[in-house]
């Protein structure tokens, strides 16, 4: 029986680790934390990331916690519209899950042949080329015939195979946060929950949960929203940011304010805005009889303006599950690298295009960009809805 150890068990391990053991592999999953639990927040699956997911067969458990999300145009503080609303076709249609009910999901797929070990720092990686393939936490070493590091933007692996890749701040910083469905606000029907609302260096998105799953649905339901911020993370406890936000915002378009006040602090997640700049030089090392390779973050972390960086995630593993059925080992390895590295440039460089626009700050630019808006930003969204949609798992 072929072995496997996957180093990091967020969204990305846990799906290559359960795409690993369903196809006959004795998977090793070591997480840093002591216990694997998600944040309480959600995440955007674009059309190819559904894809990816249904490949390594988890369609089913996702449909029974997916809502679809309509285009819900962007806005100026003002109210003003920048871009309207535009019909999306259902094969186009973006949809948005509980990173709970997600991570439930995973977690169920991962079967009996994947052993699961928290509290584990890997710190050593073994790439050699006439030696078995090996992580090491300074007291244990773990070999198997392939390592695949899925441990995120600061990867430890990637920092040892990949030197020449630096973590750099964005100059943004993300505040999430879901509102449970029992807490919800009701909404007249004249203010549809999702929609973007775009300022000077702020962000406002917000998305429906959908209703709570009925008896036997894993669904969590509420309200979803994601505000982005020019600058880097504020040290104050929760409830103060909350407060800040509200200033930020005050007077933006409804609903917003409303989706605020009825959001608990310590329901409140933030993060700094962090990316790859450059991306690894090779996303697989092969090394005796197997290899190494990036998965997710570890490989290509970017900021989250087009919501690519989880449909990514379950694009490499879907990739590297695909291949490693049809391939020999160190072939498979040299062949992820070949087809998961042109198609991360692409996805970044797409998202640095939007980068520029998003975080578009002073007086005269936010004219020429508010009135172009309506024409660079669909134009941008478009080319990369079109590059994502176009993905497809190997045959």
């Amino acid at each position: 029986m072929r072995s496997a150890v996957v180093v990091g068990a967020g969204l990305g391990g846990l799906a290559t680790a359960g795409a690993l053991a369903r196809s006959g592999w004795r998977v090793t999953l070591l997480e840093r934390a002591d216990r694997v639990r998600p944040e309480t927040t959600a995440v955007v699956l674009w059309p190819n990331g559904v894809r990816a997911l249904r490949a390594l067969g988890l369609g089913a458990g996702l449909d029974a916690i997916a809502t679809p999300l309509p285009d819900g145009g962007v806005r100026r503080p003002d109210g003003h519209w920048l871009v309207q609303p535009r019909p999306t076709p259902a094969e186009r249609m973006p949809v948005v899950v509980h990173r709970e009910d997600l991570h439930d999901a995973l977690i169920a797929g991962l079967g009996d042949q994947v052993e699961l070990r928290t509290g584990v720092t890997v710190r050593t990686v073994r790439a050699a080329p006439g030696e078995r393939p090996a992580v090491g936490d300074g007291r244990h070493t773990v070999e198997a015939d392939l390592v695949v590091a899925a441990d995120g933007t600061d990867s430890e692996i990637r920092r040892q195979l990949a030197p020449e890749t630096a973590v750099v701040s964005s100059g943004c910083a993300a505040w999430r946060a879901v509102i449970p469905w029992y807490r919800a606000p009701q909404l007249p029907d004249d203010q549809p929950v999702h929609g973007e609302t775009l300022g000077a260096g702020y962000r406002f998105v917000a998305a429906s949960l959908g209703d709570r799953g009925t008896a036997g649905a894993s669904r969590r339901g509420g309200i979803y929203w994601v505000a982005t911020a020019a600058g880097a993370p504020r040290p104050e406890p929760p409830e103060t940011q909350l407060a800040l936000l509200k200033r930020w915002y005050a007077g933006w378009p409804a609903p917003i304010a409303t989706l605020l006040d009825a959001t608990d602090p310590a329901d409140v997640v933030q993060q700094e805005i962090r990316e790859l700049r450059p991306l690894p030089r090779s996303y697989g090392f092969p090394a005796g009889p197997g290899g190494v390779v990036l998965l997710g973050d570890a490989a290509h972390a970017m900021p989250p303006h087009l919501g690519q960086g989880a449909c990514l995630a379950f694009e490499d593993a879907a990739t590297l599950s695909a291949l490693l059925r049809e391939s020999r080992l160190p072939d498979a390895v040299t062949a992820y690298d070949r087809l998961r590295r042109p198609r991360a440039a692409t996805m970044v460089r797409q998202t640095r295009r939007m980068s520029a626009v998003l975080q578009t700050r002073g007086r005269l630019a936010l004219r020429a960009r508010d009135a172009a808006l309506g024409t660079i930003s669909p134009r941008l969204r478009n080319t990369a809805a079109t590059a994502a949609a176009a993905w497809q798992p190997p045959a």
